[in-house]
């Protein structure tokens, strides 16, 4: 899948679009829409850490919050990739009418 970019106006800066315009350049971006974060896997990402880090959890200490994030994208993320990877990646599924059927 082509690499993706979201709205930030550095994506749109004369230094990208000067490098991108270069007849050698094989880059070829696509514009996400305004507000996608489910195109996004960095946001899908995030998600996952937050499942497994932050979410209904409290940290007495900045640095114990700190070392808990480090640690998921250190150790759990490596570890358990195979579990994650179908919730962050871009593993698109398209559904044609053969596919499937109408349960009356």
């Amino acid at each position: 899948m082509p690499p993706t970019i979201d709205n930030a106006a550095y994506h749109k800066g004369p230094d990208v679009r000067e490098f991108l315009a270069r007849p050698d350049c094989r880059i070829h971006l696509i514009q996400l829409p305004p507000y996608c974060p489910h195109l996004n896997p960095i946001e899908r990402l995030w998600a996952v850490m937050h499942q497994c880090v932050t979410h209904n959890r409290r940290y007495p200490t900045q640095k114990q919050f700190a070392d808990a994030i480090l640690k998921f994208f250190r150790e759990t993320l490596p570890n358990e990739w195979k579990t994650f990877r179908s919730q962050v990646s871009d593993n698109f599924r398209i559904v044609t009418h053969e596919k499937f059927r109408l349960l009356e």
